[in-house]
């Protein structure tokens, strides 16, 4: 067996201790009620997997929440007992009980895929369908629920009557449940996880109609408590805000289909996160990568924005605290806002001003992106300024993680001394889209305020930047001279860091005063800057959910101090003259990796 390290379990408090008591209750109890018996409709399925990593588990290799388990088949069977494996941390078993990989099993669809999943789900069945271990959540059952009705053909193709009994006895009493316990799921995406399994359950399964009104109901007033005027949620996470939407366009045409028209506030919802993730999608499909989330699988959010029925154009101006910039084949876009606050930060990023460029369907800079399925220290890393294509002054972050005790159970930081203001003048000229923005997070610490100007040309094949470090105010110069004092007039290190996409070749070119960039599409660029700060080339890491270790990459650093009251460094990222301005790019990527 190989698996990741598993984070420091933390002592359960009270609160948590009752809420998982009850929800054991209210399980038990629910396997005494009345059971479905059938379908009365079902949903059209919608949730799509991956072929690679369905065959994947068919041969055994069960890759959840950053952990590999590999399992041997035994002696007497040709399928593992799933549910026997050990299990390396928390997260990985509740990605065992939410059944989302029921998904990339019907994308195989064949025998061996189809035996697994039917194995596997009335072994779940057999040992926790009476109330029992740790899928009994409303997020889980709620996820779980989806899968077990989008999937039921492909589940009960060939079963006996007492089996399908059991499926949909099991599947009558989650909904019971899930009725009984939703409200106790955290606010944003686990609670629209548990409304939206209980509308689909309520729609599919017979004698469960009366538990739709009420989820529907409760649903239309998270849309709007939850979702903001620009269509973003608190978390400022662009993956989780397309999980939100999909879920929502899920639950809409569901009751659409059975004849049961959405409440305004939630098609209402719908129509703000529409514009909101067409302005954080990359030329190359992919979210950009800010505050735990990641790209999103390939062609998910076309998908989804697709199934929507929202014709909807990215917004000029912020969204969700994001700023897209966008001409030719490149997109850049910008951290823009404070980031999340309170309970909305446990997951959240140091990243303000930070910024990811795509050309065309190749990422070129990027952030490191979320460390969470690699252990708590990479976590911990990956939401430090220094892992954000950003300046950062050295040994501190724009935003500290866990003062002041912020520090929630498994050992999650929430962010504090995070920037009190993030100002943004957004322009559109004859020479490109112009953005400036501040940050005042290093004046509590330095005096200092982060000031970056972005241009990019109305050709998108050039990129200029400036970042300054000033201290703007009396009482800023007054600390920024006590620290000059302390440090024996030695000045305030920076760096400004361009991390670099794993698929870009770099070199240090023109006497170590440049660097070259070559894509796989073909496309040259070529980083230069105006001679302020020391250029060199340093390893990064590019940390990708659905992989077992980090991947290497480099980034591109200037580095220089600060040593008066403002200091100024100027850069270009710019395609090489001679790369052409239209490229066929048809070099599939590989997506069968750990």
């Amino acid at each position: 067996m190989t698996q990741g390290t598993a984070g420091a379990i933390q002592p359960e408090g009270w609160t948590a201790r009752r809420i998982r008591l009850m929800h054991r209750l209210a399980a038990r109890l629910a396997t005494q009620a009345r059971p479905a018996t059938g379908f009365v409709s079902q949903p059209e399925p919608k949730t799509i997997g991956s072929f690679a990593r369905g065959k994947q588990l068919c041969a055994g290799n069960f890759l959840f929440a950053g952990y590999l388990v590999e399992a041997k088949a035994p002696t007497d069977s040709k399928v593992w007992p799933l549910w026997d494996l050990p299990m390396p941390a928390p997260a990985f078993e509740e990605a065992l009980h939410g059944f989302a990989w029921l998904d990339d099993l019907a994308a195989v669809a064949d025998g061996p895929a189809r035996a697994r999943a039917q194995a596997w789900t009335w072994d779940w069945i057999t040992r926790f369908g009476r109330g029992r271990g740790p899928g009994w959540t409303p997020d889980l059952t709620g996820r779980r629920l989806i899968r077990w009705i989008n999937h039921a053909l492909f589940l009960l193709n060939g079963r006996e009557r007492a089996e399908a009994d059991a499926y949909f006895r099991s599947l009558g009493q989650q909904t019971i449940f899930l009725a009984r316990r939703w409200h106790t799921a955290r606010p944003g995406l686990p609670r629209f996880e548990a409304l939206t399994g209980l509308i689909y359950a309520g729609l599919s399964l017979t004698g469960m109609e009366r538990h739709v009104g009420p989820a529907a109901n409760a649903l239309a007033k998270e849309c709007a408590s939850q979702i903001d005027a620009q269509g973003g949620i608190p978390t400022r996470n662009p993956e989780e805000l397309l999980e939100v939407f999909t879920l929502l366009t899920w639950a809409a045409a569901a009751l659409a289909e059975a004849g049961r028209s959405p409440q305004p506030a939630h098609l209402q919802a719908i129509e703000r996160i529409a514009p909101t993730l067409r302005a954080l999608r990359h030329s190359d499909g992919g979210l950009a990568r800010f505050h735990g989330g990641g790209r999103g699988t390939e062609g998910r959010l076309d998908q989804a924005l697709a199934s929507a029925g929202v014709r909807a154009v990215p917004a000029e101006g912020p969204s969700m605290g994001y700023i897209r910039l966008a001409a030719g084949r490149s997109t850049v876009i910008v951290d823009a806002a404070r980031p999340p606050v309170g309970a909305a930060s446990s997951n959240a990023h140091a990243s303000t001003l930070a910024f990811e460029l795509t050309s065309g369907r190749r990422p070129l800079v990027v952030n490191c992106g979320s460390g969470a399925g690699f252990g708590p220290d990479w976590h911990r890393a990956g939401r430090a300024t220094p892992s954000h294509s950003t300046l950062g002054i050295e040994g501190f972050s724009s935003a500290r993680l866990g003062t002041d005790g912020l520090v929630l159970k498994g050992g999650r930081r929430l962010l504090g001394d995070a920037p009190g203001e993030v100002r943004v003048d957004l322009e559109h000229g004859e020479d490109g889209i112009r953005l400036i923005a501040g940050h005042d997070g290093y004046a509590p610490t330095h005096g200092m305020t982060h000031v970056r100007e972005l241009l990019l040309d109305t050709t998108g094949r050039v990129l200029r930047g400036e970042d300054t470090l000033g201290a703007l105010t009396s009482a800023h110069r007054r600390r920024f001279d006590v620290l000059m004092d302390r440090t024996g007039l030695q000045g305030i290190p920076f760096d400004i860091r361009f991390h670099l996409h794993p698929d870009v070749d770099a070199a240090l070119d023109m006497g170590g005063t440049a660097v070259s960039m070559a894509l796989k599409s073909g496309e040259i660029w070529v980083f230069r800057h105006d001679g302020t700060g020391a250029l060199r080339l340093e390893p990064s890491v590019y940390l990708e959910r659905g992989r077992l270790k980090p991947r290497g990459t480099r980034q591109i650093v200037l580095s220089a101090r600060v040593m008066d009251y403002a200091c100024q460094i100027g850069w270009t990222l710019a395609k090489a003259q001679d790369t052409p301005a239209a490229i066929r790019d048809l070099e599939r990527d590989d997506t069968t990796h750990f």
